[in-house]
């Protein structure tokens, strides 16, 4: 390629003069990776696009040799760009720094989507607990019952029969990969001898089938603090799966279910209930009974309460999690009215009826004073 037939590099990996050293790696990255040639077998032009950016690479990511094109164009880094093994000309691109992770995540990954030939974490368990209103206001302790993979007693997750151990795989050398050369890169395959394990089992063990973990079922204790809502998770670390090849275990997260209340209603760390008063208690005031979850509390109701009328008791609702504080208890007081009358219950609301004028207008002003009650 004649150097005045070259494409201007920043052109070919489509960026700016003033592109960062990130930016320019992640341009090239994403160019070699669609033309790579080995991707593209029988694409036509794939190679050549390819060397293309791996020379515009090779120069624009030297400082000096950047600086020596922007000033003089080609001419200033004849001979300088690409590198070795792509058409004779030389550079300095590290391969493993611009596709270690893609080859990595390609070649050393199982289909499962497991690594293999290193420590891998063990997976992560869910258990649900369910609990009473009270028990999640209060907390409790509870115990629950786990099945889990633990590693096996007998060869202490090695695999191999007790008195024996594993050996290195002759294959790859307990790399666990085998490396070759295919077009211009040298691929790294998992070894099909040890399943990238790095290791050989002649003698599996008898307890565990060579699976190094059993199935074996835990009572764990359970502490649910004080305070605790529906949809809280607690997470136990290392009381999941046991990890493979020493890894370590996974976390158990316990999720909790709480069942409402037949009186109260829970929003946050306020508590709420409504309480039924008579037609004379409301009219005349009255110290009433409410209950709490902390056990009864008198409850002043003024003269002239109105039915819908909410009170604020502090301090007996939820307790705050992690905290020594409370919400409050709401109380709406319903004013009951009878569904049937005594002949004398009637003859006083008449007398009562008679004695009392009522506009029936409306009552803007007592409306917007109950809503302010009510969320106040």
């Amino acid at each position: 390629m004649a150097t005045n037939a070259k494409r201007d590099y920043y052109e070919v990996l489509g960026v700016e003069r003033s592109v960062s050293a990130a930016e320019l790696k992640s341009a090239y990255r994403k160019l070699a990776l669609q033309y790579h040639p080995d991707r593209n077998p029988d694409a036509p032009g794939a190679e050549e696009r390819f060397k293309e950016a791996s020379e515009a690479y090779g120069v624009l990511s030297d400082a000096e040799k950047r600086a020596a094109y922007d000033r003089y164009g080609h001419a200033g880094v004849n001979g300088a760009a690409g590198f070795s093994g792509f058409g004779g000309f030389e550079g300095n691109i590290d391969l493993n720094d611009i596709f270690g992770d893609f080859f990595n995540d390609l070649f050393a990954t199982s289909p499962g989507g497991r690594r293999r030939g290193r420590a891998q974490r063990g997976s992560d368990l869910r258990e649900d607990l369910t609990l009473s209103f009270e028990e999640a206001v209060f907390g409790v302790t509870k115990q629950i019952k786990v099945r889990r993979n633990v590693n096996c007693p007998e060869c202490n997750g090695s695999r191999a029969e007790k008195g024996t151990s594993p050996q290195t795989c002759s294959q790859c050398q307990g790399h666990g990969q085998v490396r070759y050369q295919q077009g211009f890169f040298t691929v790294a395959r998992t070894c099909s001898q040890c399943g990238g394990t790095g290791q050989v089992i002649k003698d599996p063990c008898k307890h565990c089938k060579g699976r190094g973990r059993v199935v074996k079922e835990a009572v764990i204790d359970v502490n649910v603090p004080a305070g605790v809502e529906d949809g809280t998770s607690l997470r136990y670390q290392e009381r999941g799966e046991a990890g493979l090849s020493g890894g370590p275990s996974g976390d158990l997260y316990v999720v909790l279910r709480v069942e409402d209340h037949d009186f109260f209603e829970r929003d946050g760390y306020d508590l709420y209930c409504t309480v039924p008063v008579s037609f004379p208690q409301a009219a005349l005031g009255a110290e009433i009974e409410v209950p709490t979850l902390y056990g009864p509390h008198r409850l002043k109701v003024p003269e002239g309460t109105q039915s819908g009328t909410q009170f604020r008791v502090r301090g007996k609702g939820v307790p705050v999690l992690n905290s020594k504080s409370k919400g409050d208890l709401h109380v709406r007081v319903a004013v009951e009215v009878p569904g049937k009358l005594s002949r004398r219950q009637r003859e006083l609301l008449e007398e009562l009826d008679s004695l009392t004028k009522v506009e029936h207008k409306p009552q803007k002003g007592s409306l917007l004073s109950k809503v302010k009650d009510i969320f106040g």
